[in-house]
């Protein structure tokens, strides 16, 4: 069988084997473009592959172990990774591999290439699903070449692409990825051009910046951009970009460099090029038949086509398809630089300061009306902040992500999920929480009269008032105990005697394993490049951090709003003291970004009866938390069953929502129907080291409170039955 084709002699015949990018690459070069030499290697390679290895039915287990439904980004990218791993994890066997060798050598041996994903799914008239699947530039080495298409064909089963599964029809057994090895350019300015602006039917939009194009297309630089008349291609207007760095090929790979002096003050292209640019685009509408999208660099004087595809997006008629967001989830290393500068020097500060602010507002000195413009105030303030949360909090949790791909495609772990140990143990804002409710329940430990006195509704001892004032101040109180202000007895004071039943409990400190692992993943890098994987690390444990403190951060401005909402209310019995249309702003932005946030889908079979009873033993999910515990099951279906949690008992959710940790450290274990390392509940496990499976289907149906549960967090199984279950269980695992 010929596996590796020239681009050049890809015809009709090949062209559902070829894939998107590589017909277009042909069509380019049978028209006479100036497009980088290259090959195709067919999809006939990766179905020989994936067939004889056995990695067809493992991906297809893979798939099957959680419903991807409406799946959160974290449960997305858990699948992907352990797809990656299976295929970094497989070589080819020997024969296909040394087949596969001697085809390639002629256009590989002694060059820097580009390794490039051409799905026969992508780029074609109806639908472009740019970004989805992966490409690698500067790839010198026969093995080298091999490895990264294996990386390619794995990104088939990237977390975008399963967002769009559907719409790329993909299927274990008859999808397949082809690559295209091309000949990599070491262009002095590169940029892509849209033929038809998608914001504008009547103009062109050409993008530059200097050096390669990997800068403009992962964000990392900004291009300069210039918009054009489409019928003319009279520049209409440029907006230079504030040009300071370039991307570079270097010996370790491609980098980010400062851009030479001299260029600062220089446009990527002079008006001459422009419309050269323009051009080119307009000539590949015309042999394709649509406006493209098309990508370019300049070596000397000689423009290069890099690849053309169609002007399309994947759009959707329901409203409520949120994919494109998901994909703008994923930011470059120096847009995570940036944004992390933003939100660590601008907006934490802020927010603390905002929430320092409000709380010493005294409401007894004001009117009614002006109680009632302060709660609408306050509404609306959280609503800034929740935007700002939405656009700067959660892409800044994608640097986890970036350091998990780096640290597996340079370690090579057996344990995808490796990574996590090098990130976990930090002092999260929920340890000093913690530290709060414990120095209370500490107290009420040692002092039993102060107990019975808190019990009966007392308010305790002017010390004891203090501590919880304090924590009020601090933290707004325990807000997953309700949406609207708090009655009734103060849960704060009910949590600190449920702790108050139990021994004292910390935050695991970081094990001599993490600075091994961190020292195994930086041998990996030389020079300025182990610099960089210093930074992309520390990198990666803030965003870690931030899953956590953000939601305490905002946590404080919401305690500030029910603090003056109760206020109202007391004044105003039945007064709503929240403007609705500040909330349900919320509840829009909650659901445009994550439209499963809170909701817990009761399988068909389960709403068919309400007396159903699935007569399960065992269960399985990922593993999240080490460790092994048997407890109780608590269930919570609502947040207000949080008010009845006790110590010892086994928290089981639909997913642990970030105002919910305050029960954490009277939990024995963690199950969750969400699934993800990565995911909120399981990092807040691991922290207090307590067993976590996550992705368990349907785990708030099977199970039920007061049910015996056994958590294996090393296992990823959850056993539902008697206690003398843990005992079996340890015995299998020896001990």
């Amino acid at each position: 069988m010929n596996y590796v084709v020239p681009l050049a002699e890809i015809g009709h015949e090949l062209s559902a084997r070829a894939g998107g990018k590589a017909r277009a690459l042909a069509r380019m070069l049978q028209h006479g473009s100036t497009v980088p030499a290259g090959v195709c290697i067919l999809t006939d390679v990766y179905h020989e592959y994936v067939r004889r290895t056995g990695l067809q039915t493992s991906i297809l287990m893979a798939l099957n172990r959680r419903n991807l439904t409406g799946a959160r980004w974290e449960e997305l990218w858990d699948t992907a990774l352990n797809i990656r791993a299976l295929f970094r994890k497989t070589p080819l066997p020997a024969d296909l591999q040394s087949q596969l060798a001697r085809a390639l050598a002629p256009h590989v041996a002694g060059r820097a290439v580009a390794v490039r994903s051409s799905s026969p799914g992508e780029d074609d008239a109806r639908s472009s699903f740019a970004g989805l699947h992966a490409s690698y530039l500067n790839v010198v080495g026969m093995d080298a070449v091999i490895d990264r298409v294996r990386e390619v064909w794995a990104s088939l089963w990237s977390d975008g692409a399963l967002l769009y599964r559907r719409e790329l029809k993909l299927d274990v057994v008859k999808s397949a990825m082809a690559v295209v090895i091309q000949e990599l350019l070491a262009g002095e300015k590169s940029g892509v051009a849209f033929g038809m602006n998608p914001n504008d039917p009547e103009q062109s939009v050409i993008e530059a910046v200097h050096g390669l194009n990997q800068g403009l297309v992962d964000g990392t630089l900004e291009p300069d951009r210039w918009i054009l008349e489409r019928s003319s291609g009279r520049v209409l207007s440029h907006a230079p970009a504030a040009r300071s760095q370039v991307v570079v090929l270097t010996a370790q790979g491609v980098q980010v460099a400062p851009l030479p002096p001299a260029l600062r003050e220089k446009a990527p292209l002079s008006a001459r090029e422009v419309h050269r640019v323009y051009g080119a685009v307009c000539d590949m509408e015309r042999l394709f038949d649509a406006p493209q999208d098309v990508e370019w660099t300049w070596c000397g004087k000689q423009m290069h086509l890099l690849q053309s595809r169609p002007i399309t997006t994947v759009s959707s008629d329901d409203p409520e398809d949120r994919r494109s967001w998901y994909l703008s989830l994923r930011r470059s290393f120096e847009n995570l630089k940036v944004l992390r500068k933003k939100i660590e020097t601008i907006h934490i500060p802020a927010l603390i300061e905002e929430a320092r602010v409000l709380s010493q507002m005294d409401f007894t000195e004001l009117s009614d009306a002006a109680l009632d413009a302060e709660c609408r105030r306050r509404a609306d303030l959280y609503v800034k902040w929740h935007r700002i949360y939405w656009d700067c909090f959660i892409p800044f949790a994608h640097g986890m992500r970036l350091f998990g791909i780096a640290y597996n495609e340079t370690v090579q772990p057996s344990d995808p999920f490796e990574f996590v140990e090098l990130l976990a143990y930090a002092d999260l804002e929920t340890h000093a929480r913690h530290r709060l409710l414990e120095a209370m329940a500490a107290r009420v430990r040692a002092d039993a009269a102060l107990g019975r006195c808190l019990a009966g509704g007392q308010g305790g001892d002017a010390d004891f008032q203090a501590s919880l004032t304090r924590f009020h101040k601090q933290y707004g109180g325990l807000l997953a105990i309700g949406s609207g202000p708090v009655s009734g007895p103060d849960p704060v004071v009910r949590l600190v005697l449920e702790m108050a039943k139990g021994p004292p409990r910390a935050a695991v400190e970081a094990t001599a394993n993490r600075k091994t692992l961190a020292e195994r993943f930086l041998a990996h890098y030389g020079g300025g490049k182990r610099r960089e994987a210093e930074e992309l690390l520390d990198l990666a444990r803030a965003s870690y951090r931030l899953r956590d403190d953000d939601n305490i951060y905002m946590g404080r401005i919401k305690g500030e709003l029910l603090r003056a909402q109760t206020a109202l209310q007391q004044r105003r019995p039945g007064a709503a003291g929240t403007p609705k249309q500040a909330l349900d702003d919320i509840e829009r932005l909650d659901a445009l970004k994550n439209p499963t946030r809170g909701k817990t889908v009761r399988p068909a079979s389960v709403r068919e009866s309400a007396s159903f009873r699935m007569d399960t033993r065992q269960v399985v999910g990922q593993p999240a938390g080490p460790g092994i515990a048997t407890g109780a099951a608590r269930v919570i279906e609502k947040v207000s069953d949080l008010a009845d949690f006790k110590a010892g008992e086994i928290l089981v959710c639909d997913a642990v929502d970030p105002n919910m940790t305050f029960v954490i450290p009277l939990a024995a274990g963690i199950v969750e129907r969400r699934g993800g390392m990565l995911i909120h509940g399981a990092i807040i496990a691991r922290e207090y080291g307590l067993p976590c499976v996550t992705g368990v289907p349907e785990a708030t149906h099977i199970i039920r409170t007061a049910d015996r549960v056994t958590v294996d967090g090393y296992l990823g199984i959850v056993i539902i039955g008697e206690a003398a279950l843990r005992e079996k269980l340890l015995g299998l695992r020896g001990g």
